[in-house]
This record gives C-alpha cells, structure tokens and sequence, in this order.
C-alpha cells in the first residue's frame, strides 16, 4: 500500500515536471508560435511578428517588439509594450507605435464581415488605460503625439498631446462626443485651428453622426481677424459657414443635404475680399457611392470665380468628375477653363487634367489641349502682349513637377525695350531646388538705352539646388552710347556658369554642409569700337571669371585686349544693384593708339609712352559712370604742316550721363616742348578744369595758357566757360622778322617787335576780338621788294610818289585798335608815324621824310587764314590804290569795306 501511493506520487510529480517544462518550451517559443496561432483570426495575406521573448518582471508583462504585416508591407509597428493589471484595471503601455498608411491598400477586401454597433464596441472594452509614449502615422509624421486613453464606468477619455496636434474629447455611452478641445497646426503656418462641440454619434459606425454643432476658429496671415468656422446639422440637412470674426457676412456658406448614400452642395456662396480685387463665386458639389470605411467616394462638383478687371468681367469655371477620390487611391478628371481679369492683368486658361493616387496626397495630370496664357500690364514699366505657357503632359504631385515644361514671352518694358523669349526643357520630379529641370533657352529683342537689337541661345540645367547655363551666346548687332559705337559685340561662355543655391528647408540636401557658390568664365568679343571723333579700336576680347555666392553677389576678373593696345587688366563686383569696377591700363608705346585718332587730324604717332587707370560704375537709374587719370609722357606726332615734341598730358577725369568733369582735384595740364609748323612754338603751357558740356552751375575753365613763339610770349588770362568777361590774349615783345619769316610774304618785309592785349570772347553774340590794341615796342621798318616796288610805281605820278613814300619806313610810332566779329570780318583802325629817307640828286645824299598814316582796313579773317599770306593781301590793296586818280589820295573812297587816308608831311 505504502508502495503503491509511493509509486503514484513519482507518477504525478513526473507529470507535473513534464508540463512545467512543457509550459517552459511553449513561453520561450511565443516568438514562433503564436503569429501562427493568432493568423487563424487576422485577415488573409497579414501576420504578426514579434521580436523577442515576453518575459514577466514584477507583475507586469513585457513585449519587446511587435510588427503587423499586410503582404511584405509593413503595417504597425509597437516596441516595448507593457501590459499590467492592478485593482481590477488594466493597464497598457507603449513607447512607441508607427502607423504606414500606405499598408492599407494591400489588406483583404471582406465583403462578409458584421458590422458592430458603437455600444457593442464600447462594452467590448475592458476598464483600464491605454498609454502610447509617440504615436506617428505616415505620411502625417508632423502630427506625431502622445496618446493617452480611459475607459471608466463606460465612458471614454482621449487626450492628445503633440507640438502641432492637440486633442481632449470625451465619449459617454449615450453616443454623446464631446470635443473640449482640438488644435491642429496646418503644414506652413505657425498659427493652430482650434476646435470645439458636441456630436450624436449613430448607433452604427457606418452612418454619420446624427445631429451636432462643431465651432472652429482658425489664424491666417491673409485674414486680418480670426475666422469663426460652423458646422451644424440635424438629421440629413446642415449648413457650414465661415466668417471673419467680428463680420456680419460670412466668407463661405455652404448647404448641404444627405440622401441616402449622397452628399449635396447646392448653390453655395463663397467670397474672397482680400485679393487685389474681390473676389466671388459659386459652388455645386455631390459625394455619392462612399465605401463603409469612408476612405473612397464619388465626386462631382463645379465651382466658379467671378473676377473684374482692365478687361472688364470675367469668368473661370472648375468642374470635377464624375469620379473617384478616396483616401488611398483616386480616379478624377477635372476641366479649369475661362477667363480671370485681374487689375491691370488678364489670364485665360483650358486646362483638362486627371487627378489620381490618395487625395490627400495626389497626382494631377495635364492633358493635350492643356494652355495657360495672360496679358496686360503687370508694373507701369512693363506690357506683356503674350504669355504662354503649354502644359499638356506635365504631371504634378507632391514629388515635383514631371514632363515637358515650356514658355513664350512676348513683351516691351519701358527702359529694357521689346523682347521675346522662349524656354523649352523636360523636368523629373522637379521642385525649385529638388529634382531636375534640363532645359533649352532663346529670344531676341531691341535695347534702346543702347541703341541696338540683340539675340541670344543656350541650353541650361536645374539640378537639385544647382543651376548650370551650359553654353550661351547672345550678342547685339550694335551698341551706341554715349561717344562710343561697338559693332557686332557677342558674350560666349569659355566656362559654364554654375549657381549652387543655399538649400531648401523644405527639402533634405544631398551635401548639407556645402557652401552656396556662383562661378563662370565668360568672353565678349566685339568687331569693332569707334568712337565719335571717327577714330575706332581695333577688335577687342574682354575675358571675365566671375566668383561668388549667388548672381547677385559675385567678383569678377579679367583681360582687355585690343591688340596693339593693352591688355587692360580688369576687377569689379556685382552685388544686384549696381556694377563696379577698376581697370590698369599698363605702360605702353602712343603709337599703340593711332587708331583712335580721327583721320581728319592729319596726325601721325611718332612717340611716348601711356599708361592709365580707370574706375566705373553702373546701375539703373544711375547710368554709366566712370572716373580715373590718363597720362602722356614725352609725346610725339607729325602734323600735316609740321611736327611737335616734348609733349606731357595728366587727365583726372570724371564721366557721368555723358558729362565730363574734368581736373577733378588737380586741373587737366598740358605741356609741350616744342611745336613746328608755321611758326615754330616752345613751352606750351595749359591747365583745364570743370565740366563738357559745361554749365553756369558746372563751369569750364581754361587758365595758365601760354606759349614762347616768334622770340615772344603769348598768353591768355583764364577762360571760363560759360564766359562773364573777356579772356585777355596778351602778346608780348613778339618779333615782326620772325612772324613775316613764317609767314614768306614776297612783296615786303618788316622788322622790330610788338605787344599788345586782345579781349577775347567765345559765347559773345557779335564779337569774337573787342577793341584789342596792339602796338610797338621801339622802332619798327618797313621794306618793299624793289620789283614789287617799281612795278607798282609805273602808273602815274601819284603812285610814283606813294611807293617812294613806302619803299623803306622807319615808324616810331604804330598804335592799332583791332576788333573780330563772328562773321570773321577784321577791322583794324592804325595810327603808323614814321620817316622814310630818299636819295637826292646831290651826290647820294638822304632826303628825310616825316610820315603820319591813318589806316583803316576790314577783311574776313578766313579767307585770310586760307591763304596765310598777308603780304598777298597787301599787295592786292596797294594794286587797287595805285589805280585811282591822284586826288583820290586825300578822299575816303566808298570801295567795298576799305577806307585810307594817307597823310604825307615833307620835310627837308
């Protein structure tokens, strides 16, 4: 017996020992064993995954992970979730749970499963509390929150708690939802939609609830008051309006009716006074078909804008469907057509198009026959006849914008002139600053400020936040401004030029760290620069690197080459407003710069050296403005009547609106060593400041002007212009023999020397030399070639005796009053005393006679300097005296212009 009940114990306690490590082996192995126990209950095509043995510590039991798949998608994911049970509570918690909503589409369709009513629901679930550290669904993972839920007594609390979702309702079991709050952070905007009301919530899940009243207030930057949203309905009618807070009219008012399985908008209003222009319309709208879920429904709907502009009114018109949209996928066209008029702008567009995918996140496609255009007047300076834009084929979604992308503009700006350009390219998944856009560019148009037309093509790329111009080449057929006319300049790319763009916040940069940059070598050859005094330089290459942060902040550097002249060695920057820059023009030979003389100056380069610097501006509203210093050094020409040498130039200048200030702190100078042509020239002497054109508030003055000639020295007092007074021409101890040498006359000869003072005036109305006077410095002669002289004393006895008179004459005495007026006609008034010695009859003795000459003479100035022979002149005159009677001589005869009246006194 003792035995038996011996046995019997070892029997049960092997059994127990056995189930024990049978209870062991099935809890280490819940990994493999329960997903398969548990699909016997989930939907065909899912299953669960756990990650890890649960174990049990300290009453709670532990799941280190936990996956739901649908197919290979991955459709929940839970990590360390913790369940418990304390006085009659459970409790459970998670650290983490991620919903994919994209999951959705690949779980079963089960057209068989029972639907439970909400009390069903809500009895089914055990008193205790459901915690979840961070709930995040995709693709809604801006809303990712913590989630905290209550079940006591039958009622039901939610709070939400996320940095842009935040939610506090309450759910009772007489299917009363009450909101006490909700607030949700739209996607670009910092201010929340707040939410609050109460719902009856339908015994079924698949109705909508049956009455309620929902308040929302919502902050929009194009709102200046908070906008009051309602939404109230009682069994299938309802209304939703919203309104600016403090208004009396609302900004949208929308009916709706449901019947049955369709939802109606019918003859809703909305408006919108915040444009430019007010705006209204209408809206029509049918749901019809939904699916139990609520996530898929049929849609048709009509909505119009109403718009009134510089074209008067206008219409636009957007229908959808009929169609589909749903949740994970939608099959809807839609047709934007008409006409909008906006203030000083027109657009009119025929836009058919399918929308496909998750409405909440779309696909729209542009169909053939897919045109947007505008006109008008967009700023006061600028006119668009036509704008297009062909967009059948493009395809836009969340991603970018896919497909070919095209543009024609045709316009005229008021400082930039007429133009039409043109852009065609192709584009994968493109976003400013994501994706790619290859595109082609070309156009042409007229620059007035510069006076000529111009063309231009390349091809070009935007690559994420990369933008490349791979080639270019754009040129004008010529350019005119100023003094300066450039033929045939064009602007090629030797490098291409490459924009890296600081990188978009709304997308994740490939390279986060790399610095933005702007680089591009560039070359602008021209054919020819002439200039307006009819020099020209010869065909020039200008070479540029450009380096910087953006196109509106960039250095450049680079070479002018003319060749002979230069290279100018050139530096500026460019930062979005205005252009400046400096140049070095090296040391170099004059004759380099033959070219830019005019050819009509008859001069030719023989000398010297040049060497400048030059600084510049330009912007719009500015103009072209430069500044610098040109220097000569030791200069030398030959002229077509002689030569000159020894010459130095310094030119501080200033240009601005075509005006020169020359000499800007010290005064343009001008030094000549020696000129040779008519008369030869020594230490020439000139200094040069003010403004050309010049002004009575930017004067121009003309001052140490002086030159050693004919063993004497000119000078003039300052000039300036525009002139109050006389600038005094002032000639001193200048010699007759040198001037009459230059001069050659064969008829006569005279010697000694002069000085006198001529007032000079340049803007005078009548004169150009006013009541000058010249007159001798000691003795003077005058001798008349003997040929000359018996030849003009053949005639009578009258010329006989004047031409005695005249052979050879001493004067003591010659005081001239002198005037020029500008016609170029020469009067000049002279008082001449003077003896004149003549042989006798006596053995060679000398007869001396005193002579008193007044001498009056007029005579055009230019037709003097034609002949630049005086002594021509004067025998003319002679020849014609010598042609009157004898009593002529003590008369004023009436010739053309000339008076005389010699005086002779005879004395022994």
């Amino acid at each position: 017996m003792r035995n038996g009940l011996k046995k019997s114990a070892q029997i049960l306690l092997s059994i127990v020992v056995i189930i024990m490590l049978l209870l062991w082996v099935l809890w280490k192995t819940v990994p493999r064993w329960l997903p398969v126990v548990a699909s016997h209950w989930l939907p065909g095509g899912t299953q669960l995954l756990l990650s890890g043995s649960p174990h049990w510590s300290h009453g709670v039991l532990q799941l280190p992970g936990l996956r739901y798949l649908a197919g290979d998608c991955t459709l929940a994911t839970a990590r360390n979730a913790r369940l418990s049970h304390n006085t009659g509570r459970w409790a459970l918690k998670l650290d983490v749970l991620t919903a994919d909503t994209a999951c959705l589409a690949k779980l079963p369709n089960s057209e068989s499963q029972s639907t439970l009513s909400l009390a069903e629901i809500q009895q089914m679930l055990p008193a205790g509390d459901l915690s979840i550290g961070q709930l995040s669904v995709t693709p809604w993972q801006r809303y990712a929150a913590n989630v905290q839920l209550s079940n006591l007594d039958g009622v039901q609390h939610l709070w939400v708690n996320g940095e842009a979702l935040k939610l506090d309702a309450v759910l009772d079991g007489n299917r009363q939802l009450a909101i006490r709050s909700f607030s949700l952070t739209p996607p670009g905007s910092t201010q929340p939609v707040t939410l609050s009301g109460k719902l009856l919530l339908p015994a079924n899940l698949d109705h909508l609830p049956e009455s309620g009243e929902l308040h929302a207030e919502m902050q929009t930057a194009q709102v200046p008051q908070p906008l009051d949203i309602t939404l109230s309905w009682q069994a299938t009618e309802g209304i939703l309006t919203l309104t600016e807070k403090g208004s009396d009219q609302p900004l949208a008012m929308l009916p709706w009716k449901l019947n049955n399985n369709e939802l109606q908008i019918t003859q809703g209003q909305w408006r919108w006074p915040y444009a430019t222009q007010p705006l209204a319309g209408g809206v029509n709208l049918t749901l019809s078909d939904w699916s139990p879920a609520f996530d898929q429904t049929n849609l048709t709907a009509r909505l119009n804008v109403l718009t009134q502009g510089h074209n008067g009114k206008a219409n636009v018109v957007l229908t959808l469907g009929p169609g589909r949209i749903g949740l994970l996928d939608s099959d809807l066209g839609f047709r934007l057509t008409g006409q909008a008029n906006l203030q000083s702008t027109s657009l009119s567009a025929s836009l058919p198009g399918q929308l496909s995918g998750s409405v909440l996140n779309p696909t729209l496609l542009l169909r053939s026959g897919s045109l947007l255009r505008a006109w008008g007047k967009p700023t006061p300076e600028l006119t668009i006849s036509d704008a297009r834009w062909p967009l059948a084929g493009v395809k836009v979604s969340a991603e970018g914008v896919s497909g070919p992308l095209q543009a024609i503009l045709k316009a005229r700006h008021r400082f930039w002139g007429a133009f039409d350009l043109h852009l065609s390219g192709k584009s994968l998944a493109f976003w400013p600053d994501a994706g790619l856009w290859n595109f082609n560019y070309w156009g042409n148009g007229h620059l007035p400020p510069l006076n000529g037309r111009w063309d231009m093509s390349g091809k070009g790329q935007w690559h994420d936040n990369q933008i490349s111009i791979n080639s270019l080449s754009t040129g004008f057929d010529r350019l005119h401004y100023g003094l300066v006319d450039v033929d045939a300049p064009r602007l090629t790319l030797e490098h291409p030029l490459v924009w890296k763009r600081p990188p978009s916040p709304r997308f994740k940069p490939q390279y986060p760290d790399e610095p933005m940059a702007f680089k591009g070598d560039i070359k602008l050859v021209a054919k020819k620069i002439a200039l307006a005094n009819g020099g020209y330089l010869p065909p020039a290459t200008l070479t540029l690197q450009l380096s910087g942060d953006s196109p509106d902040s960039f250095i450049m550097r680079g070479m002018l080459d003319a060749k002979p002249i230069g290279p100018i060695r050139l530096n500026g920057r460019w930062d979005g407003e205005r252009l400046r820059g400096e140049g070095w023009w090296p040391r170099q030979q004059l004759t380099a710069f033959q070219t830019l003389l005019t050819p009509d100056l008859n001069i030719r380069l023989r000398e010297g050296t040049f060497y400048a610097q030059s600084a510049f501006s330009a912007a719009r509203g500015q103009g072209f403005v430069a500044g610098g210093h040109w220097v000569v050094k030791n200069g030398g020409f030959w002229m077509k009547d002689g030569d000159l040498s020894g010459l130095d130039f310094s030119l501080p200048y200033r240009l601005q609106d075509q005006v020169w200030q020359l000499g800007v702190k010290k005064p343009v100078t001008l030094r000549i060593g020696e000129v040779n042509n008519l008369v030869k020239m020594h230490n020439v002497t000139a200094d040069l400041q003010g403004h050309y054109p010049w002004s009575e508030e930017t004067p121009l003055t003309l001052s140490n002007l002086g030159v050693d000639m004919l063993r004497g020295h000119l000078s003039l007092s300052a000039l300036r212009m525009p002139q109050h007074d006389a600038a005094v021409l002032k000639l001193e101890k200048i010699n007759l023999s040198e001037l009459f040498t230059a001069l050659k006359p064969k008829q006569l000869a005279m010697s000694g020397v002069i000085y006198g003072e001529l007032p000079l005036y340049v803007e005078n109305p009548q004169w150009i030399i006013h009541n000058g006077w010249i007159k001798n410095d000691g003795s003077l002669t005058l001798r008349l070639d003997p040929q000359f002289a018996d030849a003009m004393a053949s005639g009578n006895f009258a010329n006989n005796m004047v031409i005695g008179l005249l052979r050879y004459l001493e004067i003591s005495r010659s005081d001239a009053q002198v005037s020029l007026d500008n016609l170029g006609v020469l009067t000049m008034k002279a008082k001449v005393d003077g003896v004149n010695y003549t042989d006798t009859t006596h053995g060679g003795d000398k007869e001396k006679r005193e002579i008193d000459l007044n001498y009056t003479h007029e005579e055009n100035i230019y037709q003097l300097w034609r002949s630049l022979r005086f002594g021509d002149n004067l025998q003319e005159w002679l020849q014609q005296q010598m042609s009157l009677p004898a009593d002529a001589l003590s008369k004023s005869p009436s010739a053309a212009g000339q008076k005389k009246d010699p005086t002779v006194r005879k004395e022994q």
